[in-house]
C-alpha cells in the first residue's frame, strides 16, 4: 500500500528563511505575545485587531487579520511543539471569530486548502541577529501558495520594521 502522505509535505511547504536585525528573544517575544503579534501580523496594510495566545503544548492561538476593507480573516491552531527561543510547531487553521475550525471557502478561497496545516517556526541567533525559517506545510500549490508567500513576506516586512524601531 503505497504511502499518500509520503511526498505531500515537500510538495506543498512553503519555507522561507529570514534575517532580523534584533536579537533572538525580541524576535521570539515578537512571536509568542500577543500585543507584540497584533504589530505586525498580516500583510501590508491588513491589521490584526484580536490576537490571543496560550503558548503550552495543547494550548490554542485565536488570531483575526483585518483587510484594508474592513473584512476579518479568523485563524486558529494548537501548539504541538514549544521549545523556547528555539522553534515553534503548530497547526494552522482558518476558523470564524469564536475559534471552530471552517473551511477556506468560508473566507470565498480555494477548496484545495486543507482543513489543518502546520506550521514550523525556528530562531536561530546570528552575531546578535535572528535566523528565522518559517515552513508552512499545507498550502496548494499555484495561486494559493503565491499568495500566501506574499502575505507572509509582507508580514514579516513589518514584523522587521517594528523590531527597528
Amino acid at each position: 500500500m503505497r504511502n499518500k502522505h509520503a511526498a505531500e509535505p515537500e510538495e506543498r511547504e512553503l519555507v522561507i528563511t529570514r534575517i532580523f536585525d534584533a536579537p533572538r528573544e525580541l524576535v521570539w517575544k515578537s512571536w509568542t505575545e500577543p500585543e507584540r503579534v497584533k504589530r505586525w501580523w498580516g500583510p501590508k496594510g491588513f491589521t490584526a485587531p484580536f490576537c490571543k495566545i496560550d503558548l503550552r503544548v495543547g494550548g490554542v492561538f485565536l488570531y483575526c487579520m483585518r483587510s484594508p476593507e474592513g473584512k476579518d480573516y479568523w485563524s486558529t491552531g494548537v501548539y504541538r511543539v514549544i521549545v523556547p527561543m528555539e522553534r515553534i510547531v503548530c497547526t494552522d487553521s482558518f476558523s470564524d471569530e469564536e475559534g471552530n475550525v471552517v473551511p477556506a471557502t468560508y473566507y470565498g478561497m480555494s477548496p484545495d486548502f486543507p482543513l489543518e496545516m502546520l506550521v514550523t517556526v525556528t530562531f536561530e541567533e546570528s552575531g546578535g541577529k535572528t535566523k528565522l525559517i518559517l515552513r508552512h506545510t499545507g498550502i496548494p500549490h499555484g495561486a494559493d501558495q503565491e499568495g500566501a508567500e506574499q502575505g507572509w513576506n509582507e508580514s514579516f516586512d513589518k514584523l522587521a520594521e517594528i523590531l527597528n524601531n
